[in-house]
């Protein structure tokens, strides 16, 4: 599966224990990675300083759904259950 660009699910509803430029401590699940542009696309994207679990997320049907709805939604449910 090719990521949905614009999407960002993956850059709001995790939480990401990694630091990130500009936010040192990493980010919690529900919060907006500040990364994230207007167009919901990555500034760090290619990056060397973008966290390594960042640049390994894979996109799947199973975690990224059909849309970017359903993308947010199952995200958010598998940070809850993590």
């Amino acid at each position: 599966m090719e990521c949905r660009l614009g999407c960002g699910a993956c850059c709001i509803a995790p939480s990401i224990s990694s630091p990130i430029p500009g936010m040192p401590q990493g980010k919690p699940a529900g919060e907006r990675c500040i990364q994230l542009d207007d167009d919901n696309l990555c500034k760090l994207f290619g990056d060397p300083s973008r966290p390594k679990v960042c640049g390994d997320f894979v996109p799947c049907e199973d975690v990224c759904g059909s849309d970017n709805e359903q993308a947010m939604w199952l995200i958010t449910e598998l940070e809850h259950c993590t």
